[in-house]
């Protein structure tokens, strides 16, 4: 059995993650907060798994297994406050270019993750969606996806979007071609395109943009993530790899959201947090 198996093997065999208490640091940035200006949705592009697994030579899919416990720990806090939609970026159209193995065996682990924490899910009224296409993913993962979605669908608390095989131009790229088909039958006028409609066409139709993006492992860009949903998305970037990210990361990234005059634009200082 080679390295890829054993920790497939060894993930297959571990229990569902247990929940992690808040340090005292942790207590304090909670209780630093104002529970009126909580962003509603926020995003994360969670970066640096693979070079987590490097700087501690271990396999890339070891950076992936901590990165899963990362994950763990901010749907936790999420929960704890109340937060109404977070979206994780969990592989994009383009990670498809990394070594095969290495993609069939996080192909895997994330069917085994969902299959493992679905209990914990349902257990916080938790509800899954998946943003991003279909074809190329496995029947394996796929099946549980589905399952994951069905089983949470009635679920009244968080929308936990998992942004799988996700593209940004492609997403609008769809959303453009399902209005252009409307166009063409004679149910649309093209006057009639607005903002508004191009939204409704986007795999986050009904949501609410991001009110907060996060990004882990430094890098300063966006990756071709919710590129037209973060137009006015408050950005907050730390050089924590993913598999390092605690509850208190996330809590500093709110309490930084927090202090931030959100303008939206205009000249005036509005719409700070929640207050819309």
């Amino acid at each position: 059995m080679d390295e890829i198996e054993e920790i497939l093997t060894e993930v297959e065999k571990e229990a569902p993650l247990e929940s992690t208490p808040l340090t005292p640091e942790e207590k304090r940035l909670l209780e630093s907060l104002d529970p009126q200006r909580i962003p509603e949705h926020v995003a994360i592009i969670m970066d640096g798994n693979r070079r987590w697994a490097e700087r501690n030579r271990f396999a890339a899919l070891q950076g992936h297994r901590a990165g899963a416990r990362s994950s763990r720990r901010v749907i936790e806090i999420c929960v704890d406050l109340k937060i109404k939609i977070l979206t994780l970026y969990t592989f994009s159209t383009e990670n498809w270019k990394r070594p095969r193995r290495e993609v069939d065996a996080l192909m895997r682990l994330i069917e085994l993750n969902l299959r493992r924490e679905l209990g914990e899910l349902m257990r916080n009224q938790v509800r899954v969606k998946h943003l991003g296409l279909r074809e190329g993913l496995p029947a394996f993962l796929l099946n549980q996806i589905d399952r994951s979605v069905e089983e949470t669908r009635h679920n009244e608390g968080m929308i936990l979007n998992l942004a799988l095989n996700y593209g940004g131009r492609r997403e609008i790229l769809d959303a453009a071609r399902a209005i252009a088909s409307e166009v063409a039958d004679g149910t649309l006028k093209v006057e009639e395109i607005d903002e508004d409609m191009i939204s409704s066409r986007l795999y986050t139709n009904g949501e609410c943009d991001p009110d907060l993006l996060i990004r882990t492992g430094g890098e300063m860009r966006i990756s071709n993530f919710l590129p037209w949903q973060i137009a006015y998305a408050e950005l907050w970037v730390t050089p924590t790899f993913w598999p390092d990210f605690q509850k208190g990361d996330f809590l500093r990234a709110v309490v930084e959201y927090q202090s931030r005059d959100r303008r939206f634009g205009s000249s005036n200082s509005r719409n700070r947090g929640n207050d819309r």
